[in-house]
């Protein structure tokens, strides 16, 4: 038999294996999916953007069942059939002939993406010993899955043709299972409590957790920052207003994604010595003077500056409403907690666009990232004073 050192390191090497590829296979696919609408659909913009939004939906729904039924069915098991959901979905996007069944596909899909992301990031937070690190070392996974298959999809999709980068996510998620199944997940953390209520498992007592519902909202409003602003207008705000090639703005995304990989390291080592809330009021602050200064800032290399330094002070805050989630809840509640801080999250994701877009036509380009940057000094204030009124 292992000894519990050798199968606690195999339980995380099958959380972090899969991640890379589960993320890597996402990242393949995001890049090319306009383009294959386009190709295959004649799509119009709409039809393009209306992709993620039903992708989120089935993500979004599929949270909160998985948080219950962890316990139940058992995580291999939930994370597995979540991975070979997306492969199954993966091959029917590329049968169907119309955009319907399609888009059908795609929210399945999401609620596949929901099952895994959920189970692993309980697995991870489950370990107490060093749970800023471990959150960390997943965020870095999957940081380096998006970044090696966002590279390469384009590529893939013009030489190996329009339907490729789904067979490549496909057999990315069935390797995925496979190192899941192989290596397992890490086991349950024993509960801090002698007994959990059935009352417990509700969302009263979550509610009654101090800082569970400042973590849910901290991290659907940073995940509202990425989508609706650096994601979808920050490039556009490189080359309307910097005058940047596309070429560079590749260059300068490619900056971000290195500050936030360092960012991940840096907060994984640091926040497991200090006060993990004080750490993410001052990452906040820092975000929001970025975004905030980033309307005064002109010239490419003084974006290059800033690009990092987005993706940074991003990457700093990334993990830790969900470690200090982590630390508060008892473990049997884990599971729960997660798919409501997920929950929450995708919450964020889906509304970010919506709002940061018409707030961008309807008054400026820079409005979204002084708004962006007002929320984010608004929730680090938020998160200083119950620093100082938990100490």
């Amino acid at each position: 038999p292992l000894t519990e050192p050798r199968a606690d390191w195999r339980a995380g090497f099958g959380v972090l294996g899969a991640a890379f590829l589960f993320n890597l296979g996402q990242g393949v696919l995001r890049p090319s999916l306009p383009l294959y609408l386009r190709d295959t659909f004649a799509a119009n913009y709409r039809m393009v953007t209306l992709i993620p939004v039903v992708f989120g939906a089935g993500k979004w729904v599929a949270n909160l069942p998985t948080g219950y039924l962890l316990d139940r069915l058992g995580r291999r098991s939930l994370s597995i059939v979540g991975l070979l959901v997306i492969a199954v979905c993966d091959v029917a996007s590329i049968v169907v002939v119309n955009y319907v069944p399609f888009l059908t596909a795609r929210g399945c899909a999401g609620m596949g993406w929901a099952m895994f992301a959920t189970v692993a990031t309980t697995a991870m937070v489950n370990r107490a010993g060093g749970r800023g690190r471990a959150i960390s070392r997943l965020l870095m996974a999957e940081t380096l899955g998006l970044l090696i298959g966002s590279a390469a999809g384009g590529s893939v999709y013009a030489h190996r043709g329009p339907t490729s980068p789904f067979i490549l996510e496909a057999g990315c998620m069935l390797m995925a299972a496979a190192v899941v199944g192989w290596f397992g997940l890490p086991a349950a953390a024993r509960p801090v409590a002698t007994t959990v209520t059935s009352e417990g498992r509700s969302v009263r007592h979550l509610v009654r957790v101090p800082g569970f519902v400042l973590m849910c909202c901290t991290n659907a409003a940073v995940m509202g920052i990425q989508t609706g602003v650096l994601v979808f207008l920050f490039p556009l705000y490189l080359v309307e207003r910097g005058a940047v090639s596309p070429q560079t703005v590749g260059h300068l995304i490619a900056l971000s994604v290195l500050g936030r990989l360092f960012a991940l390291w840096l907060a994984g080592r640091t926040s497991d010595r200090r006060s993990r809330i004080s750490m993410l009021a001052l990452g906040l602050a820092a975000f929001g003077i970025v975004l905030g200064t980033l309307v005064v800032v002109s010239g490419t290399p003084l974006f290059a500056v800033w690009s990092l330094c987005l993706g940074a002070t991003a990457g700093f805050v990334a993990g830790l409403p969900t470690t200090i989630i982590g630390d508060r809840v008892d473990p049997s509640l884990h599971g729960i907690a997660i798919a409501w801080l997920r929950t929450a999250t995708d919450a964020g994701m889906l509304l970010g666009p919506l709002v940061m877009g018409p707030l961008a036509d309807a008054v400026d380009l820079a409005m979204p990232f002084l708004m962006a940057a007002i929320m984010s000094c608004a929730l680090a204030w938020a998160c200083q004073r119950h620093a100082v009124t938990t100490s």
